[in-house]
């Protein structure tokens, strides 16, 4: 369960005043010093972030989160970017301890307003005079179903699992959804350049291949150079053909030769073509919204060399000569619209809050996101009323095949 990836772990955040005890509580859930606790408030003055596999929920993240009411130099800066930590929350766990509960009611407005699930947590409960009070007043912020509990006695810790645990059943997804089944013939195009690690796959890659096993279908893995090859060694046409986006054109180029040749052989046989998409295509739907991306997508066809796009990588890394995002699509954006187009890029959680100044946001596939924080970019860029696409649907466009691919 450790080697489960980031972007597949349920997130779940701890929030609270400084000193509130959000540090000890995720020690006492985890059952290792995971957080520096002191009795100083302030202790926690950065995210923390650690993977782990609770009880009856699975593989998680827990983020310790500097206090909400952080008032030192640097305060300002630390609440920015705990409130940042909204756009991954699938769970916010919120601790109550001071009578003034103000800051919590508000951040507890936000958590709903993004339709997070909050869980009221009055932490310290063994410190507190007057539990029912506050018990009553803390229930009429989050809801009767507050918790009180305390890292020390741990007296509602196996409470807040089992909250924790039925609010994490999550409707499975699955990446190939509805394009493949058990049994199927899937065909993997995947370039080996400056992009592709040596001695590894790429994350979508390993993603994809799994899922493909587990659910039973047959893959052959070939380079964009072998694809001809390995589709005439095939007695049957694959069900499912996926590639690289950045090798659409010529891949889309050899498997209309194919289904050409496939369907006068057999003219019967045109509905067992095989179907044409990408990795980041698959990814769009997997983690974001498909028809958004395809909408914005249309947007890159009324560009104009005045124009300025964003371009939004997941990972942040050293730019490759090949690099898709910081490379490739940003010269075939400016062959297809006119060299003085404006480009910016940003990489990981540099994401920015005002989106008004661009015509269209172009996301990659977020394989190293999860899915809340795709949608909240999606979100966000909505309510700007700025297009957003994604890596696959743009080179799709861009390259004319976009009515070719299925998505």
């Amino acid at each position: 369960m450790n080697s489960t990836p980031s972007s597949e772990r349920i997130h779940i955040a701890f929030y609270g005043r400084c000193n509130s005890g959000k540090s000890s509580l995720i020690n006492a859930l985890t059952g290792q010093e995971v957080a520096i606790v002191s009795d100083m408030a302030g202790t926690t003055t950065d995210l923390v972030s650690k993977p782990i596999e609770l009880p009856n929920i699975g593989a998680t993240i827990l983020i310790d989160t500097p206090g909400i009411d952080d008032n030192t130099t640097l305060g300002e800066q630390r609440k920015a970017q705990t409130l940042k930590t909204l756009n991954k929350t699938d769970i916010a766990v919120v601790l109550f301890h001071d009578n003034d509960t103000s800051i919590e009611k508000s951040l507890i407005a936000q958590l709903k307003a993004r339709e997070i699930p909050v869980i009221g947590v009055i932490s310290k409960c063994d410190t507190i005079q007057n539990r029912a009070s506050f018990t009553a007043k803390v229930n009429d912020i989050v809801g009767p179903d507050s918790i009180t509990l305390s890292a020390t006695t741990k007296e509602g810790i196996d409470q807040l699992l089992v909250r924790l645990a039925s609010l994490s059943q999550q409707e499975e997804r699955l990446i190939t959804e509805g394009l493949c089944n058990s049994g199927d013939m899937v065909v993997l195009v995947m370039p080996q350049d400056a992009q592709a690690p040596k001695g590894r796959l790429i994350k979508p890659q390993v993603e994809v291949i799994r899922e493909l096993l587990d659910r039973g279908c047959n893959t052959l893995c070939t380079t964009p150079e072998g694809l001809n090859a390995a589709l005439n060694s095939l007695t049957t046409p694959p069900q499912l053909i996926i590639t690289d986006s950045q090798v659409f054109a010529p891949v889309h180029k050899i498997v209309e030769e194919y289904r050409n040749e496939v369907v006068s052989s057999t003219p019967q046989s045109q509905q067992n073509a095989p179907l044409l998409t990408s990795f980041s295509i698959l990814f769009a739907r997997y983690k974001g919204d498909i028809d958004t991306f395809v909408e914005g997508g249309k947007k890159l066809l009324s560009l104009t060399s005045s124009s300025r796009v964003l371009i939004a990588e997941a990972c942040s890394h050293i730019p490759q000569n090949e690099d898709i995002g910081r490379v490739k699509l940003p010269q075939m954006l400016r062959k297809r619209i006119g060299e003085s187009l404006s480009i910016d890029i940003v990489g990981g959680n540099d994401f920015p809050v005002d989106l008004s100044q661009y015509d269209l946001v172009i996301h990659c596939g977020a394989c190293m996101f999860n899915r809340r924080l795709v949608m909240s970019r999606i979100a966000q860029a909505q309510s700007q009323d700025v297009p957003i696409t994604n890596y696959g649907i743009a080179i799709a466009t861009l390259t004319g095949i976009i009515d070719k691919v299925v998505y």
